[in-house]
């Protein structure tokens, strides 16, 4: 009886509708009562020591930011998450800082960019996913970097980012500059931006 007081306390606790094996054993009991939880539907397992209510609404933006919390939204999925494309993106892309590695990642369906650490820290920002969760992403200035600086990215997203960029009220072109010379991007924003200003 006392197990399910406490698994029940656990779950009604959880505001995002998750629950870990850490947490599970904090409160001195065994993670096994987790897979009793998924045999009878309750849970379901989303991957290692992370487990969501079946009744939650499912938040892939926040899940998977749950289960590799060093990979941080860029690129394509950023633009998206930060209103600035009205694609929605098929493969989620994160940046993880080089020499990051967990096998399990193959499997998922996104796009991994891998950075140098000095790299990888700046321009995080939290946001709402669309479901109301905290994320963390690029903001938009590093995300614009970013997607000038690879390959692959769509020619009409980044234009289309760009050109709604230098028509918001809310830009640092400062900010941009600092972040395209940091990212050796600076002739190709400076372009845009010649274009665009």
């Amino acid at each position: 009886m006392e197990i399910n007081e406490t698994i029940n306390e656990l779950l009604q606790a959880s505001t995002d509708g998750t629950i870990t094996t850490a947490q599970v054993t904090k409160a001195g009991l065994h993670r096994s009562v987790l897979q009793k939880l998924v045999d009878c539907g309750e849970l379901y397992r989303y991957g290692r020591g992370l487990y969501v209510k079946s009744s939650a609404w499912e938040d892939d933006f926040y899940l998977l930011q749950r289960k590799y919390e060093r990979g941080i939204y860029s690129h394509d999925t950023a633009l998206y998450l930060l209103g600035y494309s009205d694609r929605t993106p098929v493969k989620y892309t994160m940046t993880f800082p080089k020499g990051y590695n967990t096998p399990s990642l193959k499997q998922e369906n996104i796009t991994v960019k891998r950075v140098v650490p000095k790299n990888y820290e700046f321009g995080i920002i939290e946001i709402q996913s669309p479901s109301g969760n905290p994320i963390r992403v690029y903001d938009l200035e590093r995300t614009l970097c970013d997607i000038l600086r690879g390959s692959g990215s769509d020619i009409q997203i980044v234009g289309e980012a760009m050109k709604r960029y230098a028509a918001s009220k809310t830009k640092d072109i400062h900010k941009l500059m600092q972040y395209a010379e940091q990212l050796r991007v600076k002739p190709k924003v400076l372009h845009y931006m010649e274009v665009l200003l």
